[in-house]
């Protein structure tokens, strides 16, 4: 509170919207669920909550654990079903505000539906990444592989900060794509449950169609270096290998979220380049860099455009954050408020801010 005038207070207090819709993504469906379903219910909002069509179970199971916490009836409500039930509930009349994780195309059609009304609604959205990683010369080679592999290939490269485009210092790029060819072989791919499985089955037929379209467009453009067939094992034959391919020139493959295990390697003779070409793309999520030179490491922090940026990690080159500590911020497509998640300015979000001014005489 301040005292702005003799006897006059003003007053500065957060107010919730009033109604929420939650739309959650099929990767990370406790997770992403949670984090957006709770950033409404903390902050004083109802939510009308939609999980993805293949996770109905695990969205139920998140709403009898509210029910038995103790959540008043009414505060929490869930729907099921597919897309349309999606976009109806983000266009009802009676929601106050969206909170959405999945594909830039459906986050920029709620954002736009928003846009046209008599008054803009918040639209709270993280729509992707595309997540460049960036190898000097003066880079752990080692250290990097793992770091590129970790990040394209964890979770079947389904997850939004997956790395799936690499640019290579041409001086070590072979001794570089050699390294990382060894560690995906590694890799096992196979049964989620058992301890010793790196990589499980992609989400669907669609995804399988769409890893092989991604493979004929290396052909006459590039080389598969390693990868780059469909096992056909399992359930619905929805298995697939690590797949690293080097491309001689930017395209789709380079620009565009492929949320699968696929990465494109691009080689350089200059850093400046190839940020450059990094940061043409419409996503902004996050970027990382290998490199033991402190300028080319600077260089990186001041000109790749994305929310969250990574440097040297072994354990994911552009993948991984952690609550409290490092923000999920999403620029240009990948975001709508520039704001992140796991991060102090995520709660805000949900609120809206009415000043008090009032005469005490």
């Amino acid at each position: 509170m301040n005292v702005l005038v003799e006897n006059e207070t003003a007053t500065s207090v957060m107010k919730p919207y009033g109604v929420f819709a939650v739309i959650a993504p099929f990767n990370f469906p406790l997770a992403l669920s949670i984090g957006m379903v709770t950033g409404a219910l903390l902050t004083g909002n109802a939510v009308v909550y939609k999980p993805s069509p293949g996770c109905a179970l695990t969205g139920l199971l998140i709403a009898e654990t509210l029910r038995k916490a103790g959540l008043p009836e009414g505060v929490f409500n869930i729907v099921l079903g597919d897309g349309e039930v999606g976009r109806l509930l983000a266009t009802d009349n009676g929601i106050d505000g969206v909170a959405f994780t999945g594909s830039h195309k459906t986050g920029m059609s709620i954002f736009r539906h928003m846009a046209t009304l008599p008054h803009m609604k918040p639209v709270i959205a993280e729509m992707g990444g595309k997540n460049p990683a960036y190898v000097t010369s003066k880079a752990d080679l080692d250290r990097a592989a793992q770091g590129v592999a970790r990040s394209a290939f964890g979770l079947q490269g389904q997850k939004c900060s997956a790395c799936s485009v690499v640019y290579v210092d041409e001086k070590v790029k072979a001794e570089f794509i050699e390294k990382l060819v060894a560690f995906a072989g590694k890799l096992v791919v196979g049964d989620p449950r058992k301890a010793e499985t790196f990589m499980g089955p992609v989400y669907g037929d669609a995804t399988v169609g769409r890893f092989q379209a991604a493979l004929s467009e290396v052909e006459g453009k590039g080389k598969v270096h390693f990868g780059g067939a469909a096992l056909g094992q399992g359930f619905a034959n929805n298995y697939v290998l690590p797949t690293v391919v080097e491309l001689d020139g930017p395209g789709r493959l380079t620009r565009d979220e492929l949320f699968m295990p696929f990465v494109v390697v691009r080689g350089f003779d200059s850093l400046d380049a190839a940020i450059e070409e990094g940061n043409d793309i419409a996503y902004g999520l996050s970027a990382g860099i290998f490199t033991n030179d402190q300028k080319e490491l600077r260089h990186f922090l001041d000109t790749a455009e994305a929310g969250v940026l990574y440097a040297n990690r072994a354990s994911g080159a552009t993948t991984g954050a952690w609550p409290g500590a490092q923000p999920f911020c999403g620029w240009k497509g990948t975001g709508v408020s520039g704001k992140g998640g796991l991060g102090s300015w995520f709660l805000p979000q949900y609120l809206r801010e009415q000043s008090h001014t009032i005469m005490t005489k």
